[in-house]
C-alpha cells in the first residue's frame, strides 16, 4: 500500500478546571485501587481527590464521567529517541505518537541542539507534547578521541543546559570514559546509557552511572573469560555469548547495582523483537501500528535485523537463550532493590514510538514483575529517578499527567492499551480525539 500525506493534530484546548467524576483511582504509591473518587485537576495540578460526591468544583469545568474507568499516572518513556535533526516536525510526530499512547514522560537517549528549543517549547506551551528530559550529542568513541576532548564536550552541554549525558557505541577509550566520568561528576551532570566494553558494566557501575539502558555489559559480565573474546564474536549486548553465561554470577552483579544505586533500563523489547529468532521479519512488520512508520523506516529496520541476524555469530538456540537470561537479569533487579525504569528505545526496530511501551510493560511481566511492579517503572520509579515526588502518582499535589483506561491494569497490563484518554497536563485528549489524531497521521 502506497504512503499517504499525513498531519498532525491541532493540540485540544486547554482547560482551567477538569474533573473525573466516579473513576477508579490507581495511585501507584502502593498496589491498590481507590474505587469511585472524583478527582479535580486545576492548572495542570491535581488539587483534590475523594469519595464520588464529596468533592467541590468550579460551575466550569470540563466533568468527564468515568465510572467504571481506571485512572493511573501517564507512562513514561525512559529510553526515546526524538529524531536529531533540525526538522521540528518530524520531532513533533514522534511526540504526538508518544502521548496519543499515554506517555506523558519522555527522557530524549539521543541528542541534538534543537532539542532544548523543543524542550522548552513544549514547557511553555508552544508546542504540544510530553514533558522532555534530554542528552545531549552522543559521546562516543568515534567522536572523542583524547582526554581533553572528552571534558570539552561534557563541559560544553553542561553550559547549553542539557539534563544529562549519553554514553554511545563505539566505545569511548579507558583514558576518554575516565576523563568524561570525571568531568561529569565535577559539573554535577548525570550520565547514562551504554557501557562501553573498553571499562564493562563493573567499570561502568564504579563510575556511577544514573541508568544503564539495555542491560548493556550485564550478560557478558556473566561469561566466563569475556576479557579475551573479541567484540564481534560477542555480539551487541551478549547475543553471540549468551549459552556461554554462568548465571551464578548474577546475585554478585546485582549486589553491586543496588550498593551504588544504578537505575537500569532493560529494554527488553529490542531482544524480543529485534534480536527475535522464528518469524520475527514476517510478524512485525505487519503489526497494527507500523502504519505510523514510513517505508523507510521500515526497510532500514528490517535491514538492521538482517545485519544482526545474518551474521555469522547468530543463533537461534543462543537468541532464545539471550532472551532467557535477560529476563532472569529483570526479575534478579527486581527482586533485591535495583531500581527498574521503562523504556523501549522507541523509534527502533520494530518498536513504534508510545505502542513499544506496552510490548514493553509486558515483557517485564513476562519477566515475572506483577502488573503493579511493571506499572511502577514507568510511573512511580520515574518520579524517584528524577527526584520528582509529583510525578508518577495520582494524588493531590501531583502534576496531572494522567491515562483513564477502560479496565485495570493492575489485574491484566493488557489493559494499559485500553485507552479512554490522556490527560497531558492541561489539555485533555479523549479517546474520540485520539482514533482521529491516530487516523490522519497513518502513513499507509
Amino acid at each position: 500500500m502506497p504512503e499517504k500525506k499525513t498531519s498532525l493534530p491541532s493540540p485540544p484546548p486547554r482547560r482551567q478546571e477538569i474533573v473525573f467524576r466516579a473513576v477508579n483511582v490507581v495511585p501507584m504509591r502502593t498496589d491498590t485501587v481507590l474505587e469511585a473518587q472524583d478527582v479535580v485537576v486545576r492548572i495542570g495540578v491535581i488539587t483534590s481527590i475523594g469519595p464520588t460526591g464529596q468533592v467541590k468544583w468550579s460551575e466550569d469545568a470540563l466533568v468527564i464521567d468515568a465510572s467504571g474507568k481506571f485512572l493511573m499516572p501517564g507512562l513514561a518513556e525512559m529510553h526515546a529517541h526524538v529524531p536529531p535533526h533540525d526538522d521540528l516536525e518530524s520531532m513533533q510526530e514522534v511526540l504526538w505518537l508518544f502521548a496519543l499512547n499515554g506517555v506523558t514522560t519522555i527522557r530524549g537517549m539521543l541528542g541534538h541542539p534543537r532539542h532544548l528549543e523543543l524542550r522548552d517549547k513544549i514547557r511553555s506551551g508552544e508546542i504540544f507534547g510530553p514533558r522532555l528530559y534530554t542528552a545531549g550529542p552522543p559521546l562516543a568513541g568515534d567522536d572523542i578521541r583524547t582526554p581533553d576532548e572528552a571534558v570539552t564536550a561534557v563541559r560544553a552541554q553542561k553550559q547549553a543546559g542539557y539534563d544529562f549525558l549519553k554514553i554511545l557505541m563505539p566505545p569511548l577509550s579507558k583514558e576518554c570514559f575516565a576523563a568524561v566520568v570525571n568531568t561529569a561528576h565535577a559539573v554535577d551532570m548525570p550520565f547514562a546509557g551504554h557501557v562501553p566494553s573498553t571499562v564493562g558494566v563493573w567499570g561502568a557501575i564504579e563510575a556511577g552511572y544514573a541508568s544503564i539502558d539495555h542491560l548493556d555489559g550485564f550478560v557478558e559480565s556473566l561469561v566466563p573469560g569475556i576479557e579475551n573474546m573479541e567484540p564481534d564474536a560477542v555480539g551487541l549486548f551478549g547475543l553471540f555469548v549468551a549459552d556461554k553465561a554462568d548465571t551464578s554470577r548474577i546475585p554478585a552483579l546485582i549486589d553491586s547495582l543496588r550498593a551504588r544505586q544504578i537505575w537500569v533500563v532493560p529494554t527488553q523489547c529490542l531482544a524480543e523483537r529485534w534480536f527475535a529468532p522464528g518469524d520475527a521479519p514476517t510478524r512485525f512488520p505487519s503489526a497494527p501500528e507500523m502504519v505510523y512508520m514510513s517505508d523507510d523506516d521500515l526497510e532500514d529496520w528490517s535491514n538492521m535485523r538482517r545485519r544482526i541476524t545474518s551474521n555469522q555469530g547468530y543463533d537461534t538456540n543462543v537468541a532464545l537463550r539471550f532472551q532467557q537470561v535477560r529476563k532472569q537479569l529483570v526479575a534478579a533487579c527486581n527482586k533485591n532493590g535495583v531500581g527498574l525504569l521503562l523504556g523501549s528505545d522507541a523509534p527502533q526496530v520494530y518498536n513504534v514510538p508510545g505502542f513499544s511501551v506496552h510490548h514493553e510493560l509486558q515483557y517485564l511481566v513476562d519477566a515475572g514483575l506483577t502488573p503493579y511492579e511493571a506499572l511502577r517503572t514507568g510511573t512511580l520509579n520515574v518520579g524517584r529517578f528524577l527526584h520528582r515526588p509529583d510525578l508518577g502518582v495520582v494524588e493531590a499535589g501531583a502534576v496531572s499527567d494522567l491515562l483513564l483506561l477502560d479496565g485495570n491494569p493492575l489485574t491484566d497490563i493488557g489493559n494499559t492499551r485500553s485507552i479512554a484518554g490522556v490527560l497531558v497536563g492541561d489539555r485533555w485528549l479523549s479517546k474520540t480525539f485520539i482514533g482521529e489524531a491516530l487516523e490522519g497521521m497513518r502513513k499507509r
